[in-house]
Formats: structure tokens, sequence, C-alpha cells
């Protein structure tokens, strides 16, 4: 049963994701403002959300969205922990302000999928390119960030397994120091119920906790990265303590 609803759920987003894509082309070529275009996607998005939870019990509960900055002028680098594709396509919706995602371009040639975001003004990286990629995350970044829109990176660089912790990279402190907006950390505990490259998606509740926003100012970007972790790993071990065993036990899986 577990397998079979995991196959309808994705099937679900694969029939979708057709009109809404075609929806978010459509208002390129007509030149409709960005925010229609996002506002399409952000809708495909929550309906796949959605949808987890109608045929996999998959639920979500959000804390901390209080600490985010009112001043709708304020950039901030958000950093998540990154477990699953759950909370790329949940943040977008849960959060008050426009995001970009810092991506690899390899997700452009996803049919429909990358279509999309590649006409979302987000920044996509070819990480062949080492110095040059994150030059141009600096250039986009802070044109982004300038025009009130929140950068979103995962310093783990990509996802890892429930339990784990992955190379904090200190590209997005970085970022936030040269452009002199504050960051803020994001624990999501998504592979509870959605693992990293599984298909099967188990029932149960996506905790996401948002904390409070760091100044830049004057600091370094290994002390920055290193307080960044610190918060969301701890933050995960309170949110998923199952996953985090004691005496060096092995972690839960889903």
């Amino acid at each position: 049963m577990l397998f079979l609803r995991s196959c309808l759920h994705t099937l679900w987003m694969g029939v979708t994701v057709i009109p809404y894509t075609l929806g978010v082309l459509l208002a390129r070529v007509l030149g409709l403002p960005l925010m229609v275009r996002w506002r399409i996607g952000c809708a495909w998005l929550m309906l796949s959300i959605r949808a987890a939870g109608w045929f996999c019990g998959v639920r979500y509960r959000v804390q901390g969205l209080e600490n985010l900055p009112t001043d709708p002028q304020q950039g901030v680098v958000l950093l998540a922990k990154h477990q699953s594709t759950f909370e790329t396509f949940l943040l977008p919706n849960i959060l008050p302000r426009r995001i970009a995602y810092v991506f690899k371009k390899e997700l452009l040639h996803i049919p429909f999928f990358g279509w999309s975001i590649g006409s979302m003004d987000m920044i996509h990286i070819d990480r062949k390119h080492g110095s040059r990629a994150f030059h141009k995350v600096v250039e986009q970044g802070k044109r982004l960030l300038n025009q009130g829109v929140w950068v979103a990176m995962f310093p783990e660089g990509t996802r890892v397994q429930r339990g784990e912790v992955g190379d904090y990279k200190s590209g997005a402190a970085r970022l936030a120091i040269m452009c002199s907006v504050p960051v803020v950390p994001v624990a999501i505990t998504s592979a509870r119920c959605w693992p990293r490259n599984g298909f099967l998606r188990y029932p149960g509740i996506v905790d996401i906790s948002i904390g409070a926003p760091i100044p830049t100012t004057g600091r370094k970007h290994e002390e920055l990265t290193v307080q960044v972790q610190q918060w969301i790993e701890a933050e995960m071990r309170r949110l998923d303590p199952e996953a985090y065993p004691q005496d060096g036990a092995t972690p839960a899986q889903p």
C-alpha cells in the first residue's frame, strides 16, 4: 500500500506539472510580470505538498515564522537543512517573500519542472566552474537581495540522509557578508517522511523550524558558517531525536 500511494503521488505530480508549466511559459511569452509566473509555479508546488498529504499522509508544521524580517526591502540569505525534495517545494509557499534558489544548472533540463524554474529569475550555476560559479552567485545574489528577494541556499550542498550531517560550506555566509544582509537558519526534518533520493513517502509530520536572523556585519565567514551549523544541527536533534541516537546506535529510518 505504501508503494501504491507513493506511485499515485508521483503520477499526480507528473500529470499536474504539465498544465502549470504551460501556464508559466504562456505568462512569460505574454510578457506578464514575474510575480504572475511565480504564483503559478508556487500553486503547483503547494498542490504537490497537499497531494503528499492526500495520498501518503505526509503533513507539516512550521514554527518560527515570527522570526522573519517584516521590512519588504530587507534581503536575507536563507540557509536550510536539505534532506529531500519536500523542502524545495514547501519553502516558497510558507515564506512571506519571493525566494530565489541557488541550484545546479542540470535541473533546467528536467522536462516541464526545469522549464518552469528557468523562468523564475533564480541563480543556476555550473559546479564544475568553481570560483566562476561563486562569482555568478555573488553578482546575481546582490541584484536579487537589493530587490528584497530572499536567496535560499543549502549549505551542505546536497541532500543528506536522515540523521547525517553534511559538510557545511561557507559560500552562503560569504554571500551574506558581502551583501551586508542577515542569514536565517532553517531546520527541516523532511527525510522522516520523504527520504533522500527515496521513492517511498512515509506518513508522518515534517517539522520546519525557522531561526532568528543572524547579523553578518563584521563577521568572518568561517565562524558564521559554524554558528549556522550549530543552530541547525541542534535544532534537528530537538525536532527529530530518533534520527540522532546516542551511544553510536544506528539512526532511525522512516
